[in-house]
């Protein structure tokens, strides 16, 4: 198999370079089996797809007007400080495997500028304990040895922080409370079964108010005591199993706030915390999107993000009217970190567009100013490249299911080869956006990106979502048997040339669409992915278990471990025909290494094309790492198609 794809692979170079064509050195983290060298030409050609930055607002300073973000100015992202819009970053963290956007979770104490606390797992892992970071000095020091999952937050008097930590037994996050300038303050405030995650420290400092985190789709609102520790249910439990998240104290302390799919669609609901029974504070067919909402500081004002299907829009409602007020224009894209000032009317927030991964900005709402904070740079110009479409299929059972296409330029022509991109989650959601070095596919090979949205996705209702649940897993398959269907129909696309990619929960649709439709694709890219669903079940990080559970079944009832084993891949490694590429993160403590493993293992005794990549440095919420390794990982994926798909 190696010599074959060896020798494959020179024959896509020009013949009066192939002796003198030299191959690209694989990052020493990552362990290739079966992937053949990459020539230097291709890592040449991808290297203007790769330099571009982004960066995301992290948090506001307390008093002066100015911010943290994480952007990758280096290999990996870390925490940077900017002192005024346009200003120049300073980085503050060197972490040899970085800080990730969306679990360092940075904040300052209220009560002093100086210093801020995040959290970060030296390990590489999950398993995140919490870092308090002196500015004045540029020291970082541990506040506490914890297993932290959720976001921290800060008492509005300042010096203390609520967390969760499954360090007790491994399982369940119980609450704790802390000053991080003394350690030693730390204690536990409720032990808990199951994950809780806090969201709010009451005004005077006595609750706190936190989510139980049943499932992705069942989430319940509790108010704790910070003394005593003892727990008041604020949303019911004997109805229909809801979402409630993004729980917030009004400004005096005397309403609570929270995001619920209860009616249908995610809106902002509030009751009065004394006799708790929740109202809709805005209107039914306004959707909140997954950045959910904040109340400002002087707690007149209310912002979200509402869902406009490929972007999100900022909303701003004045809570006495609960009238919208009026915002500068934006720029079509996804909203993210929104967060108001402290002790102001400026509400910043992230935005991600079809042009540029992601900068941090800022709208006066007094003045109605719109302020750009960063501006990250890219060499390449995506206004080349024809706008993406949101396109729609009809499935087996006359659900609608959507996508974002992506088409490349017109300068090539006749059906194009189709590469599809499925989201992980399942309830992760797919919006036109920034396709950062997988524009080189477009532009450069001239194949269409076709990212669906099938059942199970987010921002569709809460129907939608929970229609791929336990044994209607298979029907999320059959979606992508429908968009086969739909590309064949399309004459601009290629039925005859499709490969099947996906990342995590995406990784195992794509493997197992991949298997069950082989004779109608050229070959899978599976990341991340679970191909095992009884082991993946049996194995998964004990804090996350019982999550799992609900969405794709108990793996302990027998006729539900039938099910389960009959749609995992590895069940069916006998049936995979097609080249499949698999890489997966050595660190990761989600999905097993050793489903990967075996499937691969598997594949072989079958002699079945594989190859496969394993990242020794990376775990399931940092894959695939370094930079060096995403570089890596887009040539070893433009080796694939030209073997593959192009041929």
């Amino acid at each position: 198999m190696r010599h074959f794809v060896c020798a494959a692979i020179l024959l896509l170079l020009p013949s009066p370079v192939v002796a003198q064509e030299t191959m690209i050195t694989t990052p020493p983290a990552i362990l290739v089996e079966g992937v053949p060298p990459i020539p230097q030409s291709i890592a040449d050609g991808i290297a203007r797809y790769t330099q571009f930055r982004l960066a995301y607002l992290q948090a506001w300073h307390p008093t002066k007007r100015q911010i943290l973000i994480s952007t990758p100015l280096g290999s990996v992202p870390q925490l940077h400080f900017v002192d005024g819009p346009g200003r120049d970053r300073r980085q503050l963290t060197w972490y040899r495997n970085g800080i990730s956007h969306a679990a360092a979770v940075p904040s300052f104490d209220p009560a002093d500028g100086n210093t801020f606390v995040f959290q970060h797992d030296a390990a590489g892992g999950e398993f995140r304990s919490l870092y308090r970071f002196d500015l004045a000095t540029g020291e970082t020091t541990l506040a506490a040895a914890s297993k932290t999952r959720y976001p921290h937050v800060w008492s509005r008097q300042g010096k203390w922080i609520a967390f969760d930590s499954a360090e007790r037994n491994g399982k369940d996050r119980d609450l704790y409370v802390m000053q991080p300038a003394d350690p030693k303050t730390k204690r536990m405030v409720a032990q808990v079964e199951g994950p809780f995650m806090p969201n709010d420290w009451s005004p005077d400092g006595n609750a706190l108010v936190a989510i139980e985190v049943t499932g992705n789709a069942e989430r319940y609102v509790w108010l704790v005591d910070v003394k005593t520790g003892q727990k008041r249910a604020l949303t019911p439990r004997d109805g229909e199993k809801v979402l409630w998240d993004f729980a917030r104290f009004s400004s005096d302390g005397r309403k609570m706030y929270a995001l619920s799919d209860r009616s249908g669609d995610r809106r902002i609901w509030r009751c009065d915390i004394a006799a708790c029974t929740w109202t809709p504070v805005t209107a039914e067919g306004v959707v909140i999107d997954g950045a959910g909402f904040e109340i400002s500081p002087d707690g007149t004002m209310l912002a979200f993000a509402s869902d406009k299907g490929s972007y999100s829009e900022l909303q701003v409602l004045d809570l006495a009217t609960l009238k919208p007020r009026p915002l500068p224009a934006i720029t079509k894209g996804t909203l993210s970190q929104i967060m108001w000032r402290p002790a102001s009317r400026e509400l910043g927030f992230s935005l991600a567009s079809v042009k540029a991964q992601a900068d941090a900005y800022s709208i006066d709402t007094s003045l109605g100013t719109l302020t750009r904070w960063t501006t990250s740079e890219t060499t390449f110009n995506a206004d080349v490249l024809p706008p993406p479409e949101v396109v729609e299929w009809k499935s087996f059972d006359g659900q609608m299911i959507s996508g974002i296409l992506y088409r490349p330029p017109v300068k090539f022509t006749g059906p194009r080869p189709v590469m599809v991109q499925i989201h992980g989650g399942p309830d992760s959601r797919e919006r036109a956006r920034w396709l950062g070095r997988s524009n080189y596919f477009l532009n450069e090979m001239g194949i269409a990106q076709l990212h669906p949205n099938v059942r199970g996705s987010s921002g569709f209702g809460r129907k939608f979502s929970q229609m791929d649940d336990g044994k209607l897993r298979g029907d999320a398959v059959k979606d992508i048997g429908a968009m086969l269907d739909w590309i064949a129909a399309r004459p601009e696309l290629d039925k005859n040339r499709v490969v099947m990619m996906g990342v995590s929960y995406g990784g195992w649709l794509a493997l197992q669409a991949g298997v069950t439709y082989n004779d109608r694709i050229r070959g899978i890219v599976a990341g991340a992915g679970m191909t095992d669903l009884v082991s993946f079940l049996e194995t998964t990080d004990a804090t996350r278990q019982e999550n799992r559970r609900r969405e794709y079944g108990d793996e302990r009832d027998p006729d539900m471990r039938a099910y389960l084993a009959s749609i995992s891949p590895v069940t069916r490694a006998a049936d995979f025909k097609k080249p499949t590429f698999i890489l997966h993160p050595g660190k990761d403590i989600r999905i097993s290494i050793e489903g990967p493993r075996a499937l691969v293992k598997a594949l072989k005794a079958n002699n079945a094309p594989v190859w496969y990549a394993e990242f020794t440095d990376a775990g399931h919420d940092s894959f695939p790492g370094t930079n060096a390794n995403n570089d890596w990982i887009t040539a070893s994926w433009v080796v694939f198609l030209k073997m593959f798909v192009l041929n």
